[in-house]
């Protein structure tokens, strides 16, 4: 499997005729090798290779073996010139381009062109090159990602049953870990939010010691990790009344939410998905109040490369996982959004959330 990643990574490589790469990102790495490393301040890059002469530069504090990434590996020390700096650069053609990916800190890269001398034409962005590859999702994928969404709908079920209780938002969060850990999930793919009334108007809303009352909107956003995968989906619920205009918003964006998903298909670019969504809420009046893009590419980590939104003109292509999530943000009022992964088809896409997202008053 994870040559078979390696080797996407050299076709594309050969396509775009670039012949080296720096690979520092964290998740990249453990998606091209299976061994996760969290280097913190210290250096750890992978140098691929056209010609296949691939090789690790890693610091000595973590014991990774060669038979772990199949590549050879040259260690580093804390105290080598530039955190081993020089020592990677030795391993690079001075004369070729160098690819450089999105997570390496200015200190190292900037480090790196001091020692190798060229400016700034000398190097590229390729990150787009490894994100492309981790954005269409093998079947192996796509099913663990089925899995853990699967545990999703459990889990947002379990919570939306704590509304009653009158948890405060951080309560009902501390109370999702547990539902997540009795469901074999190993942690949160990201904070949960849980936004009553009012502050569901923000849509990064910070959990607080709010209570619900009576006609409140309650945002769930919440998502786990299993196997690797993550998930991701929101519900918006209300408090024993829906308030007439809180009824509106909800409905605008439940068609909003549905409309976008009908779009989805290979060769739809995803501007076109988030007009799907944004052209009915303006429609509708809500225009201003939907203040993001219509959605995330999510994988390995919960937002990955690849957006729905109005500047990405790429095409939706067989594998490719993401979210359509619109929302309307009322200030001082009201909130809702409602969140669904998709995974696309040949012929179109499918859900992977089956938790019901009508109009569901709570209390």
């Amino acid at each position: 499997m994870y040559q078979e990643r390696v080797n996407q990574v050299l076709s594309k490589m050969k396509t775009l005729n670039q012949t080296q790469l720096v690979v520092s990102d964290p998740m990249t790495i453990y998606y091209l090798t299976g061994k996760m490393i969290d280097p913190g301040e210290r250096l750890v890059a992978l140098i691929f290779k056209a010609n296949g002469e691939h090789v690790a530069v890693i610091n000595r504090l973590f014991p990774v073996l060669e038979s772990e990434i199949n590549m050879p590996i040259v260690a580093v020390d804390d105290t080598d010139e530039g955190k081993g700096i020089a020592i990677l650069a030795n391993q690079l053609n001075y004369e070729e381009k160098i690819g450089i990916d999105k997570y390496w800190t200015a200190e190292f890269l900037l480090g790196l062109m001091k020692q190798v001398g060229k400016g700034y034409s000398h190097y590229f962005f390729s990150s787009d090159i490894t994100d492309e590859i981790r954005g269409i999702k093998s079947t192996e994928e796509i099913n663990l990602m089925k899995d853990v969404s699967k545990d999703n709908d459990t889990a947002i079920g379990l919570l939306a049953d704590l509304i009653p209780l009158g948890l405060t938002e951080v309560e009902m969060a501390e109370r999702l870990g547990d539902i997540y850990e009795d469901l074999g999930n190993s942690g949160f793919s990201f904070d949960p939010i849980v936004a009553y009334g009012a502050n569901g108007a923000d849509p990064h809303h910070m959990n607080d010691e709010s209570t619900v009352k009576k006609g409140d909107s309650i945002i769930l956003d919440i998502g786990g990790v299993k196997n690797g995968y993550c998930s991701d989906m929101t519900r918006t619920f209300f408090y024993q009344e829906v308030p007439d205009k809180s009824r509106e918003v909800y409905e605008t964006v439940l068609e909003a939410n549905k409309r976008a998903i009908a779009k989805v298909k290979p060769g739809v670019t995803f501007a076109e998905i988030d007009a799907a969504a944004r052209d009915y809420i303006t429609e509708k009046g809500y225009g201003e109040y939907f203040t993001h893009r219509t959605g995330h590419f999510i994988g390995m980590e919960c937002h990955e490369a690849g957006d729905v939104s109005a500047i990405n003109h790429k095409k939706v292509q067989p594998g490719m996982i993401f979210s359509i999530e619109p929302g309307i943000y009322v200030p001082g009022e009201v909130g809702v959004r409602i969140e669904d992964l998709v995974v696309a088809t040949e012929e179109g896409c499918e859900l992977l959330n089956h938790y019901p997202k009508e109009l569901t008053v709570l209390g």
